[in-house]
């Protein structure tokens, strides 16, 4: 079975009981430029597959396809990111008229923080079936389907008279956008190894995390846009997006790539190749549930939101509450803890990819640096701590996931399994985004020192749980990050890499 197009048929349909081929390393043959290699008597047909590309076109095959699918991820993930966010920003556009949201709606503090769980529980309970369906119906039909979905509910936000309104609209955004992030996530393991996934998730939550300079920007353009056209700057800013939001669902349907074996602009050697490197092993959804390490990460991801979600959604109150500045501009100082955070990513993800240090020490450093700016916003010494504090405490969570997503993704395997639990433990893990707001009572207010030492509680929980979960998985961890410093050995020596990265916890 030498042809392409059936060595790419046989990794499709071939046998899940299949054992991984050992390791071995392509040299080039500097006569006739395809590698050579001891093909492994096992897994025959993966095997050859593998050496279909040099190791310069395997690397230009993985730029060829960074372009066409990580753009577009990225932008999901803006969008994604301006149009649950937006509520905090809105609550204090125009602060102090009759055209806040607040005011127009009748909302108290604590009854405005309340949008938080109508919008975060059928956001919980829809993603983990909707990353199942994301294989059934394909990604970009599914994500373009969230996308045009929600973009019209966001669009509705502007018709609410009263809280009852406001809380209708949430829930159904929450609901429609719902298996979004965790949808991406999962249609990359079907493009990426485990050791590749790190650099990818750093090109994605750079691009995805500018959402927070542009919301800035938008929330202190509409506010001056307030009253024109009879709207007020938060009717303004929802609809806008809306449209938006609409208009890149459309376009996600025609451009998004699905999966290796359906890209039309692959090769049938290309997409032999893809789907021949990547994790042979299945794992199924009754597996995934006896896996305590599912529960681990869900919790940590709990404690985790629950403590710092309350301090994102509070993030624009906290700043201007400060007093540095009238409260349009109060936007914009929203935007350096952004530009840190893309800083802190950046730096954290690049050095991560060199695989010296163990993943978890990553986000444990952030943890720690979370702790820290919070017992300076419990303490309260001035203003200009306090923003200091706001500064490199929220840049510090922004920073976290990236580290954290990689290390998650190596204790999970390919198709239903892989589905459910990227798309349970997103879910479930969200939880503090309804519950951490909550935190924030209006009788806390304006300093919040209870909230901020009850959020350092559950962070301090969470830097726990992360300690015990790195025992339990430092086999897969340890082995991951070897077969990454050996692939990256070999491409200084001019040598492919082919080691499969097993589960070894």
């Amino acid at each position: 079975m030498s042809d392409p197009k059936d060595l790419a048929m046989a990794i499709k349909a071939g046998p899940t009981g299949i054992k991984p081929p050992s390791e071995e390393l392509i040299s080039s043959n500097p006569d006739s430029g395809v590698p050579s290699v001891e093909i492994s008597t096992s897994d025959d047909e993966r095997s050859r597959a593998r050496q279909l590309l040099t190791p310069e076109e395997e690397k230009k095959l993985l730029r060829h396809i960074d372009w066409h699918l990580m753009p577009l991820c990225s932008i999901i993930f803006i969008f994604k990111n301006l149009d649950s966010d937006n509520v905090s920003n809105a609550r204090i556009m125009n602060r102090g008229t009759e055209r806040n949201i607040m005011t127009q709606l009748g909302m108290s503090s604590d009854a405005y923080a309340l949008v938080t769980v109508f919008y975060y529980i059928p956001y919980i309970v829809g993603e983990a079936p909707s990353n199942l369906l994301i294989k059934r119906f394909s990604p970009s039909k599914w994500q373009s389907r969230i996308l045009v979905s929600w973009g019209i509910v966001l669009g509705l936000h502007c018709l609410a008279r009263n809280s009852a309104g406001l809380y209708t609209t949430r829930f159904f955004l929450g609901l429609f956008e719902a298996g979004q992030f965790p949808g991406v996530i999962l249609q990359m393991c079907y493009w990426y190894r485990p050791d590749e996934m790190s650099l990818r998730l750093l090109y994605f939550y750079i691009c995805g995390n500018l959402s927070g300079i542009f919301s800035g920007i938008l929330a202190f353009a509409f506010d001056h846009l307030s009253g024109y056209g009879g709207l007020s700057g938060w009717q303004w800013l929802f609809l806008v997006e809306s449209l938006a939001t609409v208009v890149m669902g459309v376009i996600v349907w025609f451009t998004l790539p699905d999966f290796p074996d359906t890209a039309s602009w692959l090769s049938e050697k290309e997409r032999a190749f893809i789907q021949a490197r990547l994790p042979p092993n299945f794992s199924e959804i009754v597996s995934s549930l006896k896996d305590v390490r599912l529960w681990l990460f869900t919790l940590i991801w709990a404690l985790f939101t629950v403590g710092t979600s309350g301090v994102r959604f509070y993030q624009p109150t906290v700043i201007a509450n400060l007093g540095f500045t009238d409260l349009a501009t109060a936007q914009i100082l929203n935007i350096p803890i952004t530009a840190l955070g893309l800083l802190l990513i950046a730096a954290t993800g690049l050095h991560t990819d060199t695989a010296r240090l163990p993943r978890p020490l990553y986000p444990l450093s952030f943890l720690a640096v979370i702790l820290l700016s919070y017992a300076v916003l419990v303490a309260y010494p001035s203003n200009a701590a306090v923003y200091a504090a706001t500064l490199l405490g929220n840049a510090a969570t922004a920073a976290w996931y990236p580290t954290m997503w990689p290390w998650r993704v190596q204790t999970t395997q390919r198709a239903t399994g892989s589905a459910f639990a990227i798309g349970f433990v997103n879910s479930y893990g969200q939880i503090g985004g309804a519950v951490g707001p909550q935190l924030f009572r209006e009788d806390y207010a304006p300093r919040y020192r209870v909230a901020f030492g009850i959020a350092m509680g559950l962070v301090g929980a969470c830097v726990g749980v992360t300690l015990g979960t790195w025992h339990l998985t430092r086999g897969t961890e340890r082995e991951t990050r070897r077969v990454k410093r050996e692939k990256l050995a070999a491409a200084r020596r001019g040598e492919g890499f082919v080691g499969e990265v097993g589960d070894k916890t």
